[in-house]
């Protein structure tokens, strides 16, 4: 029987590289995690790019550097004026094109609380044979934004040779999944029962994903004890 090739997949909440453990912003330690499990392909969260304020560096191509990867960074949001903040991926292999992709705001808000933010898609056309196209997203907090997200992916996502990840702010139980498991292959299947990815010191709950199109298979699924961010990073081996 043919195998197809194996590529290794991280989808990873990097809480802008602020250190979990020293609450600093520290590229070289999150760097060393992706290097550590030897991820082709990365999806992240919570990054910041070049803005006014100094501490808004352009994280992503910094850590593209550190790593030796290509880069594509997707922006939601300005934070306080010209602050960019959204989602990233790095890929050891070139990246064709990406997109990002706007998931609508709610017309009205169902929620009475201040959680409310615009969020992306990031789309990206990956260069391994066959094509793999990866998307990267960021769900809101409220129920609302939740299904805004969930329609703006399943208008996105590929039928074919394609990886959604992200932190998606709801618990396997949740029914906001069906639609998305009904067209895709939720990784998490393959996790031990229980397995969480926050918070990374002591993790209770699972709010981070990683779904494949039903023509990829998944061989291997892991929530590794890293600590460097809030979140632990989520490593799946894919065959394309």
């Amino acid at each position: 029987m043919k195998v197809g090739k194996l590529m290794k997949i991280m989808t990873y909440n990097i809480q802008h590289c602020r250190n979990y453990q020293s609450k600093k912003i520290e590229f070289d330690k999150i760097a060393a995690v992706i290097k550590a499990y030897d991820a082709d392909v990365v999806g992240l969260n919570e990054v910041r790019g070049q803005g006014e304020a100094a501490d808004y560096q352009a994280q992503a191509q910094i850590l593209a550097k550190l790593t030796g990867y290509h880069y594509y960074f997707a922006k939601a949001i300005d934070v306080r004026g010209a602050n960019p903040y959204g989602n990233a991926i790095l890929s050891r292999y070139p990246i064709l094109s990406a997109q990002t992709v706007m998931i609508p705001d709610p017309a009205v808000r169902m929620a009475d609380n201040d959680d409310y933010e615009t969020r992306c898609l990031l789309k990206a056309y990956i260069d391994v044979p066959g094509g793999l196209c990866a998307c990267v997203t960021h769900f809101g907090l409220n129920p609302d934004e939740q299904e805004n997200a969930v329609q703006t992916v399943l208008e996105q996502t590929e039928q074919k040779r394609c990886v959604l990840m992200g932190d998606f702010n709801v618990t396997p139980e949740n029914p906001l999944l069906d639609a998305l498991r009904e067209k895709m292959t939720d990784t998490g299947e393959l996790l031990a029962p229980g397995t969480c990815s926050y918070p990374s010191d002591a993790p209770d709950i699972k709010i981070d994903y990683m779904f494949v199109s039903k023509d990829l298979k998944a061989v291997s699924a892991e929530i590794p004890d890293v600590q460097e961010s809030d979140h632990r990073p989520y490593v799946t081996v894919v065959e394309v």
